[in-house]
């Protein structure tokens, strides 16, 4: 979703690329030409928990940075550091999220036009070679899961990926908490047999499945740490063990049921297309997990060229911002060349 306002004087940069995760920030000013001018860093962008004005104040730091990096340490009125801001945002899953957070971005007066998007498209945009508008799908598994996809014509193919009400399973927390489930329920008798049950709480040096819940409920583990679980998870599966082997068929299963559909909805099942994979989960290319999503893809779309995403998001961010603005194509390749 964008914001226009009346053109402004001449910007000092082309592009100021956000890519905003629930972790980290990421900012960087872009020239014309796709010389990157200054990036930034800053902590993780939750407007669900800060709320919107907070969040972006978030943002701001990583942009001062930026702007201080590109020699361009104040913001002077009435002219912004870039003539687009694209903005690709965790948290960003509605377009009525988009619009309002577009809206209040552009209130900052950093660009004279602000685009905003769901961080997906930023993975999907950063694996799309070229020059030309982006063409493909993108699915993202790092702590939850989401799939995008574009045509050049600006058409898109989404899901709301607001979790367990949308639709939504795993994800790097959806895999730790169902590792969870059935290590517990092997260890009190409800359940089968599973390694989990000792790998688990033996990650966090405890005794027992009970001692790990415990901890996890009374805050003893921190809610963020569960997700170290899974790696062991993947330990597991390699091992041979059933039930977390299951986990991950059902997680191939899951990635490929999104891209599928994503690639049907845009009209590509039948044509050659990229399919990327992105996000924490994804890019550790587990060979149990990434090889069985491409067997699963293979059967459903078999023009889909599978591959994995590793350039950061802030690249995808950069280039959909030269995509708005038509730039020329040799931009496209300094860009990418500077973030290797």
């Amino acid at each position: 979703m964008g914001v226009s306002r009346p053109v402004p004087p001449p910007a000092a940069a082309a592009v100021l690329a956000v890519d905003a995760g629930n972790s980290k920030t990421d900012v960087a000013l872009i020239a014309a030409d796709g010389t990157v001018l200054g990036t930034g860093r800053a902590g993780g962008f939750q407007p669900p928990r800060v709320g919107v004005e907070a969040a972006v104040d978030v943002l701001g730091q990583a942009v001062a940075e930026a702007a201080r990096a590109a020699g361009l340490p104040r913001l002077a009125p009435g002219v912004p550091y870039a003539a687009q801001v694209a903005a690709c945002l965790a948290n960003a899953d509605l377009p009525v999220e988009e619009r309002r957070l577009a809206e209040a971005i552009d209130a900052r007066g950093w660009g004279a036009a602000t685009e905003v998007r769901n961080d997906t498209f930023a993975i999907l945009r950063a694996g799309l070679t070229g020059a030309a508008g982006p063409k493909g799908v993108a699915v993202v598994c790092g702590a939850g899961i989401n799939c995008v996809g574009m045509l050049p014509d600006g058409s898109t193919a989404r899901f709301p990926a607001l979790g367990q009400i949308s639709g939504d399973w795993g994800g790097g927390g959806g895999l730790a908490f169902e590792a969870m489930w059935w290590a517990a329920r092997a260890e009190d008798g409800r359940g089968g047999p599973t390694e989990l049950a000792a790998a688990l709480p033996d990650h966090f040096g405890l005794g027992s499945m009970y001692e790990l819940i415990e901890a996890v409920h009374l805050g003893t583990i921190a809610p963020g740490r569960v997700h170290e679980l899974v790696p062991v998870l993947f330990a597991v599966a390699a091992a041979g063990d059933a039930a977390a082997s299951a986990l991950i068929e059902r997680q191939a299963e899951e990635v490929v049921a999104l891209a599928s559909v994503a690639l049907g909805r845009l009209g590509l099942l039948g044509e050659e297309a990229p399919v990327l994979l992105g996000g924490s989960v994804l890019a550790a290319r587990h060979p149990q997990l990434n090889g069985r999503i491409g067997e699963l893809l293979a059967e459903r779309a078999p023009y889909a060229r599978l591959s994995v995403v590793t350039a950061p998001p802030v690249l995808g961010a950069g280039l959909l911002g030269l995509d708005a603005l038509g730039a020329r194509p040799e931009a496209y390749g300094k860009l990418r060349a500077h973030f290797g």
